[in-house]
């Protein structure tokens, strides 16, 4: 099941996540990774984050984080635990993320993944995102998808 993030139940097993599977990805120094840390409570403060979860009272198998900006809705960090990939996790946090924008009439979508992280651009190619461009700076692909 889908839903909405619970602070005190979920954080917990959120940052985690963010350390065991988003963080050893990603291509940023020590410093940044820590002003990163510093400010994810506040980061997950601004926008939504659903949670995935084998039944309603059951702790995150996994989560999604976005935003909303005027059409555009900005997928900030997607995490599954490794035993509960490939079990169409994933599809479903970004389904219910996408449904979320549409409602709210968001035309478009957009996601950054690390460059190395084959797997994460295979999952979002399979959803209907393109490269759009290579951020060499920060070592990220973006890519984008038309929502309908």
């Amino acid at each position: 099941m889908i839903r909405y993030r619970r602070p005190k139940q979920d954080d917990a097993v959120i940052m985690h996540l963010i350390e065991t599977q988003l963080v050893p990805l990603s291509h940023m120094t020590k410093s940044q990774l820590e002003q990163v840390r510093k400010d994810l409570p506040g980061r997950m403060n601004r926008g939504v984050t659903l949670i995935a979860s084998p039944y309603y009272e059951g702790d995150p198998v996994g989560f999604v984080h976005f935003m909303l900006h005027g059409d555009l809705l900005y997928i900030d960090m997607l995490a599954v635990a490794p035993e509960s990939q490939r079990k169409r996790w994933g599809n479903l946090l970004m389904a219910h993320a996408e449904r979320f924008a549409l409602s709210r009439g968001c035309k478009r979508s957009k996601v950054m993944v690390d460059s190395g992280n084959a797997n994460g651009m295979i999952f979002y190619q399979k959803l209907g995102y393109f490269d759009i461009k290579y951020h060499a700076k920060n070592q990220c692909h973006e890519l984008e998808k038309r929502l309908s």
